[in-house]
Parts: C-alpha cells; sequence; structure tokens
C-alpha cells in the first residue's frame, strides 16, 4: 500500500475583494478541496484559467495562508484552522518547493543565475564553504541541462526553455521531496515542452521526488500523472487513476475537457464527438448555488441549484461530486 505524503483536507481559500461588514466580498479561489498525494507519484491538476488550480497549490505550501482547512506533511500537521496549528515552514521549505509558471518573472533580474540557484543553500546552510557552495550550484545546473559558464549569466541573457531550467535547479538546490510544479511549461514552446516534461519525469526517478503538476493542457497532465484531480471554480468534481480519468470520466464537466484533446488522427478527430461548454465560467466573487457547474451542464435538476453535491468515492480509488452522475454514465 502507497504511502501518504501529503493530505489536504476541507482547503479554503478565500482572498477579501472590497466591501465592510456584512457586505464584505470574498474571492472563493478554492472551496472545501481535499486529495492526498502518494509519496513518489504525480498528482496532475487540471481546469480552465482561474478555476483554482495555482492557488490550491500554493496554499498547499502556505505561501498563502489557508483562510480554513488541515494540510498534513509526511503524518506531521503542518496547519490546522480548528485547532489553531501554524507551525513555522522554514524547516519544510526543504521539504517543499515550488516551480513557478513565469519563468522570467520569478528570477529576479538583478542576480546572476549562480546566485539564484544559490540562495536557498545560503538560507539553509547547505553549504560547508564557497568551494562547496559553487560545486552544489554547477551540479545542480548541470542536472538540468546547464553548464558552469551560465551560472555568471542573468535571467535576460536566457531563453524560455533554459530560464525555466535555473527555477527547476533553484528548486532542487536544497534536495526536496515534494515539488509544485505550477504550469511549469505553459510559457514554453512546444518543442521545449516535452522536453521539460522529460527532464521532470528523470528527475522524479532519480531523486524519488513527488510532484504536484498543475496544468491546463490535459494531454501533457496525461502523459507525466499517475493520478489527475479536475477543478471548476474552486472545487474538485473528479478524481481519479490518469487512465481510467480519460478513459472513463463520469463528470460532465470532465468529460468535456477530455473531449477537446487534440488528436492527431484525421479519421479518428472526425469521428470523435466534441462536447462544447455553454456560457462563460460564473464569478469566483458570487459563485452559483449548490453545484458550481450547473449554469453550463446540459444535465443540471433543480436538486442541482438547490444543493452542494458531495464529493465521494463512486469506484476504487474514483472520486466524483455530482448528483446526477447515473444518468449520465447510464
Amino acid at each position: 500500500m502507497s504511502e501518504k505524503l501529503i493530505q489536504v483536507e476541507h482547503l479554503k481559500q478565500y482572498f477579501p475583494a472590497g466591501g465592510f461588514g456584512k457586505n464584505k466580498k470574498y474571492v472563493q479561489a478554492v472551496d472545501d478541496v481535499s486529495f492526498f498525494i502518494n509519496k513518489g507519484e504525480t498528482l496532475g491538476l487540471v481546469g480552465e484559467s482561474g478555476c483554482g488550480k495555482t492557488t490550491t497549490g500554493r496554499t498547499l505550501l502556505r505561501l498563502y495562508e489557508p483562510t480554513s482547512g488541515r494540510i498534513v506533511y509526511d503524518d506531521q500537521v503542518i496547519y490546522d484552522s480548528e485547532k489553531k496549528i501554524a507551525v513555522n515552514m522554514l524547516p519544510y521549505r526543504r521539504k517543499m518547493q515550488i516551480v513557478f509558471q513565469d519563468p522570467y518573472a520569478s528570477l529576479d533580474p538583478r542576480m546572476t543565475i549562480g546566485d539564484i540557484v544559490g540562495e536557498a543553500i545560503d538560507i539553509h546552510h547547505l553549504a560547508k564553504d564557497k568551494k562547496d557552495r559553487y560545486d552544489q550550484i554547477i551540479t545542480m545546473l548541470e542536472r538540468v541541462g546547464l553548464n558552469s559558464e551560465h551560472a555568471n549569466r542573468y535571467p535576460h541573457e536566457f531563453s524560455g526553455g533554459q530560464r525555466q531550467r535555473v527555477g527547476i535547479a533553484r528548486a532542487l538546490a536544497v534536495n526536496p521531496e515534494f515539488i509544485v510544479c505550477d504550469e511549469p511549461v505553459s510559457a514554453l514552446d512546444v518543442s521545449i515542452q516535452a522536453q521539460v516534461v522529460n527532464m521532470f519525469e528523470d528527475l522524479q526517478n532519480e531523486f524519488g521526488l513527488t510532484y504536484l503538476f498543475i496544468a491546463h493542457d490535459l494531454s501533457i497532465v496525461k502523459h507525466i500523472s499517475n493520478r489527475i484531480g479536475v477543478m471548476y471554480l474552486g472545487k474538485m468534481v473528479e478524481l481519479a487513476d490518469s487512465y481510467e480519468l480519460i478513459t472513463h470520466s463520469l463528470h460532465p464537466y470532465t468529460k468535456s475537457l477530455i473531449s477537446a484533446i487534440p488528436i492527431a488522427d484525421p479519421k479518428t478527430a472526425r469521428a470523435s464527438k466534441r462536447i462544447p461548454l455553454e456560457g462563460d465560467v460564473p464569478s469566483p466573487l458570487n459563485p452559483p448555488s449548490g453545484c458550481r457547474f450547473r449554469t453550463r451542464c446540459p444535465y443540471a435538476t433543480k436538486q442541482c441549484a438547490e444543493e452542494v453535491p458531495q464529493w465521494r468515492e463512486i469506484e476504487k480509488g474514483h472520486f466524483a461530486a455530482c448528483h446526477n452522475l447515473e444518468k449520465i454514465n447510464s
């Protein structure tokens, strides 16, 4: 049986958005999300832009302090709103790292690549002396396909793919166990995307890493992930094994996402049925009552407007939140 490294229970992240007292408004970016990640696996997280994927990853690392919920890392509670537990995260920063979406905005333009990668080594006192620090930096750069000459250059001297490699080297510098990959290939060319995704897989095999891989491209996520979670407007709507989700999806939103995956074979593409979604994503400032997907769902009923669907295990390891699963999948 796999050992759980991360457990997230009823996680909420609301951001203040103006107003006072009873009229105070909040952006409900993440609302009651629960999942776990086993040691050594990759959990993919997909959904439309603005669904709360990135906020979930950053809140899990407590880069954003959660509004409520519970986060457990390797059997240690690092946050619990009910018991008012919020541990000092500095010791956990070595174990939990992040690779940001924008490789240019996440690198300090005033620092050399060597200092960017070496900063975490300095903070956590991982080097014995200057030579050891330099050797560790060069080792990390070489591991991600760069070399010693790059250490003295600045971020603006690199391509997007190279800058993302620097971001990966920085995350690896402290020898972490868990990495949040926040859309790490979305800003890159397709040919570079493949190189970076393959590198992530090689690094996982070499260092025994655990990933939360956030993306909006299901074709990439299904390639790298062991399990996939689907989010819509701050809610998790489905979670299952990667193959199971792609071949036997249950939720209508997941079905629509899967139908949009491009197919290389023209005959297969013409035969496949596209499931378009009507309307736009509602505002997280004022989400719909009941099921948040009901305003765009062809199967919506009166119950969908009145009750929030329960997050439940439909089959072993396959979770979903929908009132009409039996009707949709009959």
